[in-house]
């Protein structure tokens, strides 16, 4: 099980702060969220970048549909190469907030779960490098080249910057989506009803899917991602390892400590605090 920290909200410099406090305190990995107007998320992570050396870096997480898949690209190998190869892209279909539709309308369920697909292909096609053509539904990519600027350099990581991506169990489709790329972001949506509550039992269920779904298509399942956040205690260490391990013995391999309900006023000492209590590590038995 490997430990990550999710920043609720800081500007930049916050984060480059409280990324340093996260890998000194012994925390895997450190992620910001990205807005669609506010704090730009990848200049907060590349302030992050400079503060440390060995924290994995990203968002938490990137509504791909609402963003020009050829931009992220950009983004997204620059920061790995100046981060010496330590970005996750988490990826969704993003939540329709009143935040998004002041500058924008809801192209409708159907058609975001089209461009994230696409986006994806056009992300990954271009993190390999040109020549690269793409003709999809709603994205139509040719070679760069000629008298213009030179192509970016490609990711550090290869073959490519780990996807993370959400998957709405037990849906069919959208849980092919996230087995196919490298890890899977949980969301329950069983059959008749909105939301509800992920439980461990519910995680170990949707984890055997994963795992026979992969096999099948002649995936790995060694190195896959399965990644739960909620929030643990910083001053009961046995109470945090307690929670933590039922979602590690269902199959989980990431736990991101994600606290949204704090106030802005006071999200960066409350940050800095659990930081510095350090991971909620399961015990080994």
């Amino acid at each position: 099980m490997r430990y990550g920290f999710v920043l609720a909200w800081g500007d930049a410099r916050s984060a480059a702060e409280l990324a340093a406090e996260a890998e000194q305190a012994g925390w895997d990995a450190f992620f910001v969220w990205e807005p669609v107007w506010g704090v730009d998320a990848w200049v907060a992570l590349a302030a992050a970048a400079m503060r440390t050396e060995r924290l994995r870096l990203g968002t938490m997480l990137t509504p791909l549909p609402r963003r020009r898949p050829w931009d992220l690209a950009g983004q997204t190998a620059t920061l790995d190469n100046l981060s010496g190869g330590r970005l996750i892209l988490s990826v969704g279909l993003g939540a329709v907030h009143p935040g998004w539709l002041a500058f924008e309308p809801d192209p409708g369920l159907p058609t975001r779960a089209e461009l994230l697909d696409e986006g994806l292909d056009v992300l990954t096609g271009l993190w390999r490098g040109q020549p690269f053509t793409y003709d999809g539904k709603h994205y139509h990519v040719r070679p760069t080249g000629g008298a213009g600027p030179p192509d970016p350099p490609p990711p550090r990581q290869q073959p490519r910057i780990p996807v993370w991506v959400v998957g709405a169990w037990p849906r069919p489709k959208s849980m092919r989506r996230a087995a196919r790329w490298d890890g899977w972001l949980p969301n329950y949506l069983p059959a008749g009803g909105g939301h509800a509550e992920l439980t461990p039992s519910v995680l170990a269920e949707a984890v055997t899917w994963l795992r026979e779904f992969r096999a099948a298509e002649g995936l790995p399942v060694a190195g896959y991602d399965v990644v739960v956040e909620g929030t643990t205690p910083s001053t009961d260490r046995s109470a945090a390892s307690a929670a933590v391990r039922a979602w590690a013995d269902a199959g989980a391999t990431w736990w991101l400590e994600a606290d949204w309900s704090l106030d802005r006023a006071v999200v960066h000492e409350a940050s800095r605090a659990r930081l510095r209590a350090g991971p909620p590590r399961v015990d080994h038995r």
